[in-house]
């Protein structure tokens, strides 16, 4: 399979129809979903993540980077919404401190280097804790064929999330899973569901980047169980709150690549 890489880390733009996506408009239809929410950056951009953890966010890391400067976006613009559903969110939280994976690099080639570390960790203030809000745990990657699901937030359908359930993994490549799911501006980010025989679903990628194999449009993702242990690991060592992004200078321009709010 012969892959040529998408350069829209984070504008994740395609040109195929939206088949097979389902709008979670209801509490009642994004019950099992809550934990996945809008990552915004100051207001003005958005990307998707999902809780892993009572007080940890999985994501993309070029989500959280400015792509003017290469320097990461301040932790204070960083918002965590849970559940975000047409104008209200079922927890809303601060985030403290974000690591990206120590082999990513925001300023490197768009490669298969930058999608395997293409993920990062957002510590939030305080934890959620809410009996509607289950973390999701995390499992090894799928096999080749498999069946996956996407919940993502979309620059269409920014107001609530969005089910992709009948998606497949094409490819497995150097650590990168590659997928048939559809990706769209805010996708960035958004956990890449298995579906165990208990039916629970469980993160087993993050979507980074879009592609085209052989000619047709595909989205990539980290295979992620090593990425994820090495980001916690980092983590854990970080001694100050701030230790995982470096603050922009008051005034500089955050141009992200994430999906933006305003034109």
């Amino acid at each position: 399979m012969r892959i040529i890489w998408g350069i829209l880390f984070g504008c994740l733009a395609t040109t195929a129809q939206a088949q097979g996506l389902f709008s979670l408009n209801s509490r009642e239809d994004g019950r099992m979903w809550e934990a996945v929410g809008r990552l915004e950056l100051a207001g003005e951009a958005f990307c998707t993540g999902a809780l892993i953890d009572e007080r940890l966010v999985l994501t993309a890391a070029h989500c959280i980077f400015d792509t003017t400067t290469g320097e990461p976006v301040p932790v204070e613009d960083l918002n965590f919404l849970a559940g975000w559903r047409n104008g209200r969110a079922s927890a809303y939280r601060r985030v403290k401190r974000a690591v990206a994976h120590p082999d990513y690099d925001f300023l490197g080639p768009a490669d298969s280097d930058r999608v395997r570390n293409d993920i990062a960790l957002l510590e939030l203030q305080l934890p959620i804790r809410n009996t509607t809000i289950r973390p999701f745990e995390t499992d090894t990657r799928p096999e080749l064929g498999d069946s996956v699901g996407v919940v993502s937030y979309r620059h269409d359908r920014s107001e609530a999330p969005n089910l992709q359930e009948t998606c497949e993994v094409i490819s497995r490549q150097d650590g990168i899973l590659v997928l048939s799911c559809e990706v769209d501006f805010g996708a960035s980010g958004s956990p890449v569901f298995s579906f165990a025989d208990d039916g629970r679903p469980r993160i087993v990628s993050v979507v980074s980047a879009k592609a085209t194999a052989d000619g047709t449009p595909v989205s990539l993702g980290t295979a992620l169980l090593e990425p994820l242990n090495e980001v916690r690991a980092l983590l854990e060592t970080a001694e100050n709150p701030g230790a995982g992004l470096e603050r922009l200078d008051a005034g500089t321009r955050r141009d992200t690549g994430a999906k933006f709010v305003k034109p």
